[in-house]
Parts: C-alpha cells; structure tokens; sequence
C-alpha cells in the first residue's frame, strides 16, 4: 500500500472522525463566545437606560438594560449575537430610540453580568419567553416588536411565533442552524452532531403578523442566499437587501435606516 493510499484511506477519516467528536462535545464553545462582566461593572451610555435582572427558574440571573425614549411608542424586543455582552450591544439601541421605541435587551447565560451555562436550545427559549412575559406587565403586546440579530433571530423567531407581538425584525438571519453548520462546515455530518437546531424557517412562516428581514449582499458569516429562501416562505415576510452590507455593519448604511423607519413607523 502506498503511501498515499494511507493517507487517504485511514488518516484522513481518522482526522474527520476525531473532529466530529470535538465538534459534538464542545458545541458550545465553537457557537456562543460570550464575554465575561464583573457584577460590579458600571455601564456607560449616551442614551438613558435602566439595569434590570431576571431570575430564572433554576436560580440564575439574566441580566438586562432597558434603554428609555421619550414618548415612547413602543418596545424593541432585542435578542443580539453570539459574541460580546451588552456592553457593547448596547450601542446598538440609539438606532432605535431615536426612532422613538425603548429597546430592552439582554445578555444570555454566562454572556456579560448574567450567570448561569449554556447547555440547550431549548433553555435559551426558556429565557427569552420568561421575559417577554415579563414585558407584558410594562407593554401592551400590540407595542412590542421582537427583533434579532444573528444568532437572535432563531431566538426572536421562536418568540414571534409563540405569542403575538406587533412585528418580528430580523438582521442578518439563518434559514436554520444546520444550514449555517454546513455553509462552514460542509465535509462534517451536521446533521448527526449538531444540537442546536434554532428552526427559523419553521417559525417565521407560521408567524401572521409582518416579518421584515435586513440581509447584507456581502455577508460572508451567513450568506444573503439565506434571506432570500427565507422571504419566500410566507406572503408576510418581506426581505430588504442591503448592497454592500456585510455581517456587522447594516446600520452603517442610510438604506437600513431609511427602511427600518418604514418599518417601525
């Protein structure tokens, strides 16, 4: 047997194989970088905001801030990606204050100030729904728009369609996150090791309010391809195709705010 027969015949499933391991037991880590806040961590902002925390059922803290507009007409839901913390997330809420909505936005487990261990999908949505019923003690839910980004469009998605808020926003979404599993990794078989599943195709087309999608045409971290399946799966979903626009930097360009005013007026 030659030399490149080896390689090709044993070390290269060998290298596979070992990796699909790796992948399947330290999902977390290659999805969800967080970073770390000290409890005692002062937040700064141009805008004025409130710090809240949540507690969870099995006794963690989900940390929050809730950023004020005057006369507010409502609330952003927001769901943010899967790296940073509010700290910087938190940036992103004047696009939307001062468009005349309050935005409460929060931190994932084990993301900023919030305690606790990623370890499911399904304790993700377990978060995010507890406090969206929290909302509904300061907000109508005729006033709430739930709105994700990234990673948080699987997040927001869920929400939309297990309750009734007024609009779902999506920036930069997935058709699902095998999809995304394998735009990068398409040599491994995500289909047997992947455990987060954030079905926002599923979601989204049984949604009966407007769902809007905000897609850059060059997003190399999920690909514009993905909006485009993604509007065709209901009548109420309408993608607006940013030219230019890349993963991170949609709000940057006057075409995302020209059209996220249509939207949220």
């Amino acid at each position: 047997m030659t030399k490149i027969l080896v390689y090709i015949i044993i070390i290269i499933p060998a290298v596979l194989i070992g990796l699909g391991i790796a992948v399947y037991i330290f999902q977390e880590r290659l999805i969800f970088h967080p970073d770390k806040l000290s409890a005692k961590y002062k937040y700064v902002f141009s805008v004025p905001f409130e710090e809240l925390n949540y507690q969870t059922a099995d006794g963690n803290t989900i940390n929050a801030l809730l950023f004020k507009a005057e006369n507010a007409k409502g609330v952003i839901y927001y769901h943010h990606g899967n790296a940073g913390a509010l700290a910087s997330w938190g940036e992103k809420s004047i696009d939307f204050t001062s468009k005349g909505y309050d935005v409460l936005m929060y931190d994932y487990r084990s993301y900023g100030k919030s305690t606790g261990k990623i370890s499911s999908e399904k304790m993700l949505y377990a978060d995010a729904a507890m406090i969206y019923k929290k909302l509904l003690y300061d907000y109508k839910e005729r006033d709430i728009i739930v709105y994700g980004t990234s990673l948080g469009t699987g997040i927001a998605s869920y929400i939309a369609y297990n309750n009734n808020p007024k609009k779902l926003i999506l920036e930069t979404p997935y058709f699902n996150f095998y999809d995304v599993a394998k735009f990068h990794y398409p040599y491994l078989p995500n289909s047997i090791l992947l455990q987060y599943q954030f079905k926002t195709n599923k979601y989204i087309s049984k949604v009966s309010n407007p769902v809007y999608l905000f897609h850059g045409t060059e997003d190399e971290t999920i690909p514009y391809s993905a909006s485009q399946r993604l509007s065709k799966l209901s009548e109420n979903i309408i993608l607006y195709t940013i030219e230019e626009g890349s993963h991170n930097n949609l709000n940057t360009f006057e075409e995302y705010h020209s059209r996220l005013n249509e939207v949220l007026n």
